[in-house]
């Protein structure tokens, strides 16, 4: 079909639909399957290029967003990567930020004060199929310097202060390590410390 353009919005009302899993949509040459291209000039409120809102009134569950990207081609991502997701947040020649700028924020909140559950901000899953071999590489988290400049984030993490988040203080009395947390630095292996109790 050729390309269809409209002067106004589209509104469905039982969606929108771009191939279908026995019939997907086939393409043979890089590109951008859906594109948005958008400029804002607003002083004030904000601006989202997307914005959904799902409402669960049931027992139900899901998402508002899933995105799955599967390779099923040897050697995927030669000279390249492959993400479920890459998020950024650029900042760029003439701009600058006076309030805050994040490339993801995850926000966990409501208006129930005993919502019950397994609660978090952020978790991170793994979903082998099988007893899989994974290079010693491989880890939850991955921090990298991917500019043509290095060490420009200054800390790993910044912990704002409260009751939940707050650092405790050196303690003299601890001196059994009971489990440690293997991190990989610059391709060596460190071990963090971690202990059951802390007084």
């Amino acid at each position: 079909m050729a390309q269809t353009s409209f002067t106004g919005p589209v509104a469905s009302a039982n969606g929108f639909i771009g191939g279908t899993a026995a019939s997907p949509i086939s393409v043979t040459t890089a590109g951008n399957i859906n594109e948005s291209y958008v400029t804002t000039s607003a002083t004030t409120g904000d601006t989202r290029l997307s914005y959904n809102r799902l409402t669960f009134t049931s027992t139900g569950s899901g998402e508002t967003i899933r995105a799955l990207t599967r390779v099923t081609g040897a050697n995927g991502a030669t000279a390249g990567t492959i993400n479920g997701a890459h998020i950024s947040t650029s900042i760029n020649t003439g701009g600058t930020i006076s309030g805050a700028a994040n490339a993801i924020r995850a926000t966990l909140g409501g208006s129930v004060a005993s919502p019950g559950g397994t609660l978090a901000v952020l978790q991170l899953d793994t979903d082998y199929s099988v007893n899989a071999t994974l290079p010693a590489t491989a880890s939850f988290i991955r921090v990298s310097d991917s500019g043509s400049n290095t060490g420009e984030i200054p800390l790993f993490a910044n912990i704002e202060t409260g009751p939940a988040a707050t650092i405790a203080p050196t303690a003299s009395s601890v001196t059994t390590v009971s489990k440690v947390i293997k991190v990989m630095v610059g391709g060596t292996v460190y071990y963090v410390p971690a202990y059951a109790t802390f007084s």
